[in-house]
């Protein structure tokens, strides 16, 4: 079963918005000159950069057991280069609750500079592509601080 994608916020937002996102369609913005994006893995050696990234893209601090963790979530958290600069960031984890399985993205952002040039969906596609591999996950969600300017223009 291919996964569903829900978003909650303590606004109760719709999640019908998220399902408006056409992950195909080409992005606003254009890059001139080289534009090389890529994923990597979060490290002891880059975890560093993962924590200035959120301190830079997110109104709420993560504390150093979430750091620690994300050290060893594997594909679960990665980290976005555009021309070999941490510019975005995703980190998931898998949620049991009565049986059913699914994927929370605990964090999911790009720097501002960086935004509408598809490096949000490259990390979006490659937690999609996660769950394609485990069809036991039954959907993806997470949640979304209202006064995040940003992902509420969605």
């Amino acid at each position: 079963m291919a996964p569903s994608v829900t978003a909650t916020d303590d606004q109760k937002a719709p999640a019908d918005e998220l399902s408006k996102i056409d992950l195909n369609a080409s992005t606003e913005r254009r890059c001139v000159g080289r534009c090389d994006m890529e994923l990597g893995d979060v490290t002891h050696h880059n975890v560093q950069q993962l924590k200035r990234l959120n301190q830079a893209v997110f109104p709420v601090s993560y504390n150093d057991k979430f750091y620690k963790e994300i050290v060893s979530a594997g594909e679960l958290a990665k980290l976005a280069y555009f021309n070999d600069i941490v510019v975005g960031g995703v980190c998931c984890r898998i949620d049991v609750e009565e049986g059913v399985k699914r994927l929370y993205i605990m964090t999911l952002g790009t720097l501002a500079p960086y935004r509408r040039l598809g490096i949000g969906t490259l990390l979006l596609k490659h937690v999609i592509a996660l769950c394609e591999k485990d069809p036991s996950i039954d959907n993806i969600y997470l949640h979304v601080q209202v006064r995040s300017l940003a992902i509420a223009v969605l």
